[in-house]
């Protein structure tokens, strides 16, 4: 299908890519060895309940967790052997859950579901559902709850976009595995009931836009602006519409997922299997050989920065993106369901300059996406004053993209005023 051009999308800001570290290597099975602990919280809502104890023998692909309450989703072994513990451990963010710790045992035999033939709609969402797939382009929403919407739908939005610096890991599954993609977009399609299915996919991907113009799917090729892989603004490039504060993408007839997730509904329905496993893009200018590999979840970190080695002017870990990822101390976490990439960067990289104080430049409010005031949710997130953050700043409208920080010209630790209002005011709620 010829491609289709964006509706303008003026604010956010210009970045380097970076994409060029690792755009070019192809995705690589990791196969870990020794011990995998597997999160048992790595979606939004409650954390899964063991079905599992310490002494178990688990097959890969088999449930470990059962989603507890509506919003929640199933945990699965990402590889077979003897179940060692099931105890709280460190998530490496500064908090703790409960992880199930397997001992592999060299084999790799698997316990995937029937897969499902010309499946109803109803069957695609309860496959989703026991397949414990949730949203992969990091905010890990449970997909089944994303398919079942309080509004009708009648758009598919694939999020191709891929915006952040350095990630490469949804533009190598868009061009190796573009078919099972596609096919993922249908079932998506059916369980909702909509007719129309968009892709969205920024301009510095022209081989994955080059495959899906050969497709079914309506394409649009997406101008290489931060952080257009938001929800709000890559429905509105896409299709024109526009999502009221407070309001969610079905409300406007959209339902948006990441091309993982498309893949990840393809490989449950055909071939039956859960989401135990995703690729990972690792890089950075302090890694050694950066990659993109497909790592079963639990695998701890270190395992990554093993294979691809790490130089000695690494002065930075980040989970995620650089953007909207996390820094961490060490490799002491694990790959979850939403891990996209693990960075190294080093000190050219990185900005540790001390904040100075704010001269009302204003830059961080030209910058923000949903025309918000950074540097007024800071001065009164500073003062312990959430509600004027709300009041005067719109605090609960932030997305969390990080624009404002990076822009701020005094390295005003903007992201991190807003997170600690939101945080106070959910509290409060």
């Amino acid at each position: 299908m010829k491609i289709g051009k964006p509706k303008p999308f003026f604010r956010g800001i210009k970045l380097a890519g970076k994409k060029a570290l690792a755009s070019d290597c192809p995705i690589e099975r990791l196969r870990p060895a020794g011990e995998i602990a597997v999160p048992l919280s790595q979606h939004i809502g409650a954390p899964a309940v063991p079905v599992v104890q310490a002494g178990d023998t688990v097959l890969r692909g088999q449930l470990i967790a059962r989603a507890e309450g509506t919003v929640s989703a199933n945990v699965h072994a990402s590889v077979a052997g003897r179940v060692k513990a099931v105890e709280e451990r460190a998530n490496g963010q500064g908090g703790t859950c409960v992880h199930i710790v397997i001992e592999q045992n060299g084999e790799q035999k698997n316990a995937y579901l029937p897969p499902l033939s010309a499946p109803s709609g109803e069957e695609i969402i309860a496959r989703v559902k026991e397949a414990g797939i949730v949203g992969m382009g990091g905010a890990g929403f449970p997909a089944s709850v994303k398919l079942s919407p309080r509004s009708a739908v009648d758009t598919v939005l694939l999020n191709g976009a891929e915006c952040e610096p350095y990630l490469t890991c949804d533009d190598r599954l868009m061009r190796e595995m573009s078919d099972k993609i596609i096919r993922g977009a249908h079932y998506l399609a059916a369980a909702l009931g909509a007719a129309r299915i968009v892709i969205g996919i920024e301009k510095n991907k022209p081989e994955a836009l080059a495959l899906f113009e050969k497709s079914d799917l309506e394409v649009i090729a997406l101008r290489k602006r931060y952080p257009m892989g938001s929800e709000k603004h890559i429905v509105y490039c896409c299709t024109g519409r526009k999502i009221p504060a407070g309001e969610l993408p079905a409300d406007v007839g959209v339902s948006v997922h990441n091309v993982a997730t498309a893949l990840a509904v393809c490989e449950a329905v055909e071939e039956g299997k859960p989401l135990f496993e995703r690729v990972v893009t690792v890089s950075g200018a302090g890694v050694e050989t950066p990659a993109n590999l497909l790592v079963p979840v639990g695998t701890p970190l270190c395992v990554l920065a093993e294979q691809c080695g790490v130089k000695d002017t690494a002065v930075k870990i980040v989970v995620g993106g650089p953007m909207t990822g996390a820094a961490l101390a060490g490799c002491d976490g694990v790959v979850t369901k939403t891990t996209s990439g693990l960075l190294f960067l080093t000190e050219r990289e990185t900005n540790n300059a001390a904040p100075t104080p704010c001269i009302n430049c204003g830059k961080c409010a030209d910058a923000c996406p949903m025309r918000l005031m950074p540097m007024q949710i800071e001065f009164y997130a500073a003062s312990g004053n959430f509600d004027d953050a709300e009041k005067y700043g719109g605090v609960s409208s932030c997305i969390g993209c990080g624009a404002c920080s990076y822009i701020c010209p005094a390295r005003r630790p903007l992201t991190q005023a807003i997170r600690t209002a939101k945080q106070a005011l959910r509290r409060k709620a």
